[in-house]
Order: structure tokens, then C-alpha cells, then sequence
């Protein structure tokens, strides 16, 4: 399997090589990294160029969901994977995933757990060992691993969302009957601090509702997944 990850940023520089570098250190490295720039004005450009083994693409800015899809839309790997820019990936991450789909090819979509570590215990946090059954299971877009074709299936990341667009990609995932497994191990860091999409995009937070309104119609057949 190639794995193929795909990197949003907005005005990520001050944690994008960090994230970069979790990456292309795994123990088992990606076919293709690309670092999607959505109309940063910081040095996310630079970061992103830094090294060698990035795909760089920028375009305007139109957030999270248009900035993945666009990572989507340019990779040529059979499997998809998300990290965003101020997170950062256990070492073996990537490397779990691709086996346990490698292993079962009716598999379609793998997720695992995570720990969030506030901004001012982040270096503390990271130097102490990854937690083996600590964590949360992370329904987020940067703990899992999704084939192509199943992404296919399900569609591209709706959006006009700001917030809550992977949950969206996720229920209608689970709706077209997608295979979806949770693995035990911690695959994520997600920091949590003041600029983090969630609390930037706090004004959009109508778009859950939004979300689980049509989750809620799609099982009562009122729409298409």
C-alpha cells in the first residue's frame, strides 16, 4: 500500500515543521507527503519548503475541508491519511495502520486513540513515553487511515462546513456501510491552544447541528448518505 498524507495549514508556521517532521519520521514513511497552504500570510510557506520531501500546493484561502480535498485531489497514493498542522504523529502510526489494512482488504477506513496536551505541557508531555493504553479513541481526521476508493465512495470533505467536517465525512463514511475498525494504540498528539480550528471557528459551531440534522435524516431516509 502507498500511503499518501496530506498536511492543511493556515498560518501554521510556528508549528508545521514539527507536525512535518512527524511524518517523515515515521517507522514506516509515506509514498508522498503534501502541505496544502490555505492563504497563509506567516511563514507557512517556508516551513512547508524546508524540506525536500514535501509537496508544496497554496491556494486561497477556503478552509480546512477545501484544503484537504485539494491534498485529495493532487495525491496518487491508494490510501489517505490527515495530519493537521499543529498536531503530530506517534512514531509507529502510520506504519500500524497500513498493516492492519494491508492485512484485511475489506477494510476501508482505520482509526486510533489520542492524547491532547495543552500548549504550555506540550514539551513536558512529549519527552515522557507514548501512553500504550492511554488516550481517547480519536473520531479525528489525524488518527486515521482511509483506502482511496472508500474516500471515493463517501465523497469529498463537505465544504461550506468550518467546523466538524471530518465528523461530517465520518457519518456519512458510516452510512454508505463503510468497514471501519478502531485500533488500541495511540496514534496522535492533538495540542490543544488558543488558535486551534475549533476555537477560531467557534462562530460556526451552527455547522454541528447541520451535521447531525442530516445524520439524522439519512437514517430516517430522508437523503442520500
Amino acid at each position: 500500500m502507498r500511503a499518501s498524507v496530506i498536511i492543511p495549514a493556515f498560518n501554521a508556521g510556528r508549528f508545521l515543521g514539527e507536525a512535518i517532521d512527524s511524518v517523515l519520521g515515521q517507522s514506516r514513511p509515506p509514498f508522498e507527503l503534501i502541505v496544502v497552504d490555505d492563504g497563509s500570510t506567516d511563514a507557512t510557506a517556508s516551513v512547508a519548503r524546508r524540506s525536500p520531501a514535501v509537496r508544496y500546493i497554496a491556494q486561497p484561502h477556503g478552509g480546512i475541508a477545501a484544503a484537504r480535498n485539494r491534498g485529495v485531489s493532487s495525491a496518487t497514493g491508494n490510501c489517505l491519511a490527515f495530519l493537521d498542522a499543529d498536531d503530530r504523529w506517534t512514531p509507529g502510526k502510520l506504519e500500524a495502520q497500513l498493516a492492519a489494512v494491508e492485512a484485511d482488504p475489506e477494510l476501508d477506513v482505520l482509526l486510533g486513540h489520542c492524547v491532547e496536551v495543552r500548549q504550555s505541557e506540550w514539551a513536558a508531555r512529549l519527552e515522557r513515553p507514548v501512553p500504550p493504553d492511554g488516550g481517547v479513541p480519536g473520531y479525528l481526521a489525524g488518527a486515521c487511515l482511509i483506502r482511496r476508493a472508500a474516500f471515493e465512495r463517501v465523497g469529498p470533505f463537505e465544504a461550506t462546513l468550518r467546523a466538524g467536517e471530518f465528523i461530517d465525512w465520518f457519518l456519512r463514511a458510516r452510512a454508505r456501510g463503510l468497514r471501519i475498525r478502531m485500533l488500541p494504540g495511540v496514534v496522535l498528539w492533538r495540542r490543544l491552544h488558543d488558535a486551534n480550528h475549533g476555537v477560531t471557528e467557534r462562530a460556526s459551531y451552527s455547522d454541528y447541528a447541520r451535521i447531525l440534522k442530516n445524520d439524522l435524516d439519512r437514517r430516517r431516509g430522508r437523503c442520500q448518505p
